[in-house]
């Protein structure tokens, strides 16, 4: 039984990204870009989920980055034999990078907003975790406060109580290792494909799955008709980590591993200062719909291996700029 202390202080730096296994395989988080307050239910055989929001909106799959950093560092933890704790201490700046999220004032909002929406989304549900199954609610978080602050205001320390029902799936190591790249997909799902591809095909040499299904596993809430034009098109930007995806005939989803004969190289990471010199070379622009862009080029031009992707993608970036001042 592994060691319980009072607090668990989060100081493992480049722990690899951990994922539970109940919330990869359900689907418990929001897709929307836009404050969703919709009640959502989901029943898969014996298993029921019902998310609840909060006034601020469903838990959205991009706040689900501080779940997967606070299991990180508590499965780092436990690896190393260190006491865990349900109440975890962080440093705010660590988390962003670590997500690779930028570190400016609006960074430091949207995280805030993040923690406002984790502690006040409901979940119902009898899905098992730790081999126990009860029906019960609970926040994604229980609670979370700013332990230390700057002058000006901003965030150095928060305070974090994960609900019990996910401490437990940390206790019993039901959690899956995610590619170190899942944090620079920026389409909500997108990284729900992923989570989906790393939970169902693993290692196996396929998965496959109907649309209808896996539209109702990822949680979106577009019609089919759409879904499926959105899943063709991540399907053509081949940008999934560790994974391809392909529509097959019969209204299938197909997801096989990357093999190791598939030539060009792994998928670029930038790093988080990238999207700041974007901004500085095309001020206007939408620097997380130029990253898809770069990303969609550089799948198509055969995945070339970078030596440096923050300089590709920034010289992208003057380029597109360039062609808008000149009218091509």
């Amino acid at each position: 039984m592994p060691l319980q202390a009072d607090f668990f202080l989060c100081d493992f730096f480049g722990a690899s990204p951990k994922d539970d296994m109940a919330t990869m395989e359900h689907p418990v988080f929001s897709l929307s870009t836009r404050p969703d307050r919709r009640i959502l239910s989901y029943a898969h055989g014996a298993v029921t989920v019902e998310i609840t929001p909060s006034v601020k909106g469903l838990a959205t799959i991009h706040d689900k980055d501080i779940l997967i950093y606070c299991v990180s560092q508590l499965i780092a933890a436990l690896n190393a034999g260190r006491p865990v704790a349900r109440r975890l201490e962080l440093t705010a700046h660590d988390l962003l990078i670590s997500c690779g999220r930028e570190t400016s004032g609006d960074g430091y909002r949207r995280l805030r907003d993040a923690f406002e929406r984790l502690a006040g989304t409901r979940i119902t549900t009898n899905v098992p975790t730790g081999e126990v199954t009860t029906t019960s609610g609970f926040g994604l978080i229980e609670s979370w406060q700013i332990v230390r602050r700057t002058r000006s205001g901003r965030m150095v320390s928060v305070s974090v109580t994960l609900s019990d029902w996910l401490y437990r799936a940390v206790l019993a190591r039901s959690v899956l290792t995610l590619s170190a790249e899942y944090f620079s997909l920026r389409k909500p799902l997108e990284r729900r494909i992923y989570e989906l591809a790393r939970k169902h095909c693993g290692q196996q040499p396929r998965w496959q799955i109907s649309m209808a299904v896996l539209c109702a596993k990822s949680g979106s809430a577009s019609p089919l008709r759409v879904f499926r034009k959105m899943v063709r098109d991540i399907a053509a930007a081949d940008g999934l980590p560790d994974y391809t995806l392909d529509v097959a005939e019969g209204d299938l989803a197909v997801v096989r591993p990357r093999g190791v004969l598939e030539g060009g190289a792994a998928r670029p990471v930038l790093p988080p200062e990238a999207h700041e010199a974007a901004r500085e070379v095309a001020p206007g622009w939408d620097v997380h719909a130029l990253e898809a862009d770069w990303r969609g080029y550089w799948a198509a031009s055969g995945r070339p291996k970078l030596r440096s992707p923050k300089r590709a993608f920034v010289a992208y970036c003057v380029k597109r700029a360039a062609r808008k001042e000149s009218g091509a």
